[in-house]
């Protein structure tokens, strides 16, 4: 197979994969295990490439995949926004790598987690 199963049953892998996304999104930079961050690598930029094209099946798509979180809550005018993680990828984070090709994340190897040992990494937005 071409992908890691990471000891869950399928069900569990996605709803793993899909909150892991949607805080990299929210966040821009999570601290995570090497082998998690390789898969949501993958899902994170076809997120931001559902972005980048940026009509409503894109959008579509990537609204069944991401999460209905809030990313930001801020005042304008005197009225509160708050913005969902979707709306943060289309208006934020896709403008942003309009001019690049792929590789919109970037994986920095940190010491090993207490406990277990298991090798940890920061998966962050370039």
């Amino acid at each position: 197979m071409s992908y890691r199963k990471l000891g869950r049953t399928s069900s569990q892998r996605k709803a793993m994969l899909r909150d892991l996304t949607t805080d990299l999104l929210i966040n821009e930079r999570i601290v995570t295990t090497e082998a998690r961050a390789k898969e949501v690598r993958s899902t994170a930029e076809k997120m931001i490439t559902l972005g980048k094209r940026g009509d409503l099946h894109a959008r579509r798509q990537a609204a069944a995949f991401v999460r209905n979180e809030v990313a930001s809550v801020r005042e304008e005018n005197d009225e509160i926004v708050i913005e969902s993680a979707l709306q943060k990828l289309f208006s934020d984070i896709a403008p942003r790598y309009a001019e690049r090709q792929g590789g919109y994340t970037r994986i920095l190897k940190t010491e090993p987690r207490r406990g277990d040992a298991a090798p940890m990494v920061i998966l962050e937005l370039v």
